[in-house]
């Protein structure tokens, strides 16, 4: 019987010169050792917040449902301490080191949601800062599957990723062409969802329409490939 899928949430990271974020897996991690991913992971039962003043989900209508946007970012913050947040006056959040590192750690243990961050700092998260991609449901032949939603954001004024030493082994900005070649040449390993993102991401700036569609089919070509 094939393994149920996790709902989980990836975030494409860009900043102002059009380059992406990718970290890379530590080689000694038994899923996907050694990859070079985005940031993201598994949705949580925090994320699965209906109602909190300090979540902006009543501007407009989001693509799919909330939690996965929080958990996108709540992923985003922890792994390399992007905070996609700002205060009541819309101003970008800047969190003292220290600070950061203890509410990184906290979400990671699982002590506190994300939104207990935000209440706290008295900062609040839009949603539409994440522009939804995709979806990508790991193939059933897999023993590990995720059903997973893809978006991409802006690299906030001010702030940089500094990766969590624990979970990564390293991350680099690429432009999005340069990844797929480094990958061709083996110089970095990628698996298919993060390919079938990158790609979305050219056509996106080649087009201007930012969207992916996958089938199980385009999947099973890739994993044929490597």
């Amino acid at each position: 019987m094939a393994a149920t899928p996790k709902p989980a949430s990836t975030v494409v990271l860009m900043d102002e010169l059009s380059r992406v974020y990718l970290t890379k897996r530590p080689v000694t991690m038994k899923f996907m050792g050694g990859f070079h991913v985005f940031p993201g992971g598994a949705l949580e039962s925090h994320d699965l917040l209906v109602e909190n003043d300090y979540v902006n989900s009543d501007e407009a209508p989001l693509s799919i449902c909330l939690s996965h946007y929080i958990a996108a970012a709540r992923e985003l913050f922890e792994e390399v301490g992007i905070l996609l947040a700002n205060t009541i006056d819309g101003l970008p959040v800047l969190l003292p080191k220290e600070k950061e590192m203890k509410y990184r750690n906290d979400l990671v243990k699982g002590e506190i949601p994300f939104v207990r961050v935000l209440e706290q700092e008295r900062v609040y998260f839009d949603p539409r800062c994440l522009t939804y991609i995709g979806q990508i449901i790991t193939p059933e032949e897999s023993p590990i599957r995720f059903d997973t939603r893809f978006f991409l954001a802006k690299l906030p004024p001010g702030q940089s990723p500094e990766p969590d030493v624990k979970e990564i082994d390293g991350a680099s900005w690429f432009k999005p062409e340069e990844a797929l070649t480094a990958f061709q040449h083996k110089k970095i390993k990628l698996a298919p969802p993060t390919i079938l993102t990158l790609q979305a991401i050219i056509d996106f700036q080649k087009s201007g329409v930012l969207k992916m569609s996958v089938t199980r089919e385009d999947l099973m070509k890739l994993l044929k490939d490597l």
